[in-house]
């Protein structure tokens, strides 16, 4: 869980028209959240600086900060000690010194009511109180966002209660297995599948984004989507006339041919375009110190009602991709994915825990090069029988702002032979 937060010159550009040499700014300071617990899943609250190891690319640094956060309350472990008290005066041991005005965590609770369907509106509504109830402590300064119609749109707040009474906005509009198959084809793929999803992670991308500026305080992100697949029902789509009683008619047969090119190369690129999606989102995250913790509404899916046209060994191949993503999300983040699992509340209590015990750790990068954008970052605790929970890597800031998603043009239908 990496934010990069400083600047230093790193490199000797070739001489300007003065003759003098120009110098390239680089990011260089980097911190980093650490969960060390032992064998039997205690968090360690003893640890100092010389305790945890930084590698960068494989090479040591040198930790240059150490805030520890514990039970939401913050300890900065390298503040200098107190004076020493005169002889023959015995006082109690001195207490570590604790940071209460940034103490609590920033969360972000992400609404995709762009995909989960209308049927899981009561699922999500439920969700979120169970979120208010189980996990939403003194301090935490917490924010609300939706990806579509619900129109929530909630700034970082200590009052909860406008949190839990936001719930009653939410309304789910994702589609649903069927009504995919009613979706016109287009060179994107069916209807408006790719927008929404584009839709859903540039949300993500700007609120991500403004939370580099925050310090010493967790960041987390409670992702409850159902996840994604940009070419859903693929085989399913292509003999849907047949399917669906001939609806459709024969210019969309010829359409949808499977000799056709143009729909070919759609179902080779929808994998590798969301791929970069995430890959886009992640890189955000780990460069804003920010965790995603995904969470499924859907709970544990089991088969869809033939009333949606789905052939069900399509379904669980559908219920696979869509599962993944979420869990490419948290795994790439250092988060949780709560996935084919029906009990929440146990779910969002470890999140809490995660997000409530952890280390920060702020170190000098030594690698110079600013167009080395991606590095691997290993964390160790040098004791023995301690196990860390930490970010795999980080990215430094993209000289240029990642543009919004296009919006694509109206599809229109085809139009009927006479």
């Amino acid at each position: 869980m990496c934010v990069v937060t400083g600047v230093a010159v790193s490199t000797q550009t070739p001489a300007g028209p003065s003759g003098q040499p120009t110098f390239r700014t680089g990011v260089t300071i980097v911190t980093t959240d650490v969960i060390p617990r032992t064998d039997t899943g205690s968090f360690v609250a003893d640890l100092g600086r010389d305790d945890f190891l930084v590698l960068e690319d494989g090479v040591e640094q040198r930790v240059e900060s150490v805030v520890m956060i514990h039970g939401g309350r913050t300890y900065n472990l390298l503040q200098p000690p107190p004076p020493e008290a005169p002889e023959g005066i015995v006082l109690p041991p001195n207490k570590r010194p604790t940071d209460t005005a940034d103490s609590g965590r920033v969360l972000i609770i992400f609404i995709d009511d762009l995909h989960f369907e209308a049927d899981y509106t009561p699922h999500v509504k439920r969700l979120v109180q169970q979120i208010v109830d189980t996990m939403l402590h003194e301090g935490d300064m917490v924010a609300m966002v939706s990806s579509g119609p619900s129109f929530i749109e909630i700034d970082p707040t200590s009052d909860h209660r406008l949190i839990a009474s936001a719930a009653s906005k939410i309304r789910g509009s994702g589609p649903s297995p069927s009504e995919i198959f009613r979706m016109i084809e287009t060179s994107s793929g069916p209807g408006d599948i790719r927008f929404r999803a584009q839709t859903a992670f540039q949300t993500m991308y700007s609120l991500v984004g403004s939370l580099d500026q925050v310090r010493n305080r967790r960041k987390a992100v409670l992702y409850i989507s159902p996840g994604y697949d940009l070419d859903p029902f693929a085989q399913g789509r292509l003999g849907r006339d047949s399917i669906m009683g001939g609806r459709f008619g024969d210019p969309l047969k010829e359409l949808i041919n499977t000799e056709n090119p143009y729909f070919r190369m759609n179902s080779v690129r929808a994998d590798a375009d969301l791929y970069l999606l995430m890959q886009e989102l992640t890189l955000t995250a780990n460069r804003t110190n920010t965790t995603l913790f995904t969470i499924d509404p859907r709970g544990l899916a089991g088969v869809v009602d033939v009333g949606q046209y789905v052939d069900q060994s399509e379904f669980r191949t559908f219920l696979q991709k869509t599962t993944s993503s979420l869990r490419y999300l948290a795994e790439q983040t250092g988060g949780i994915a709560v996935v084919n699992d029906n009990d929440f509340v146990s779910a969002l209590k470890r999140i809490d825990a995660e997000t409530s015990d952890y280390y920060v750790l702020g170190y000098t990068s030594t690698n110079p090069d600013t167009l080395d954008r991606v590095r691997d970052l290993e964390v160790q605790v040098k004791r023995p029988g301690v196990a860390v929970s930490a970010r795999r890597s980080y990215s430094l800031k993209p000289d240029r702002p990642v543009p919004p998603p296009p919006r694509p043009a109206p599809v229109k239908a085809p139009k009927k032979k006479p």
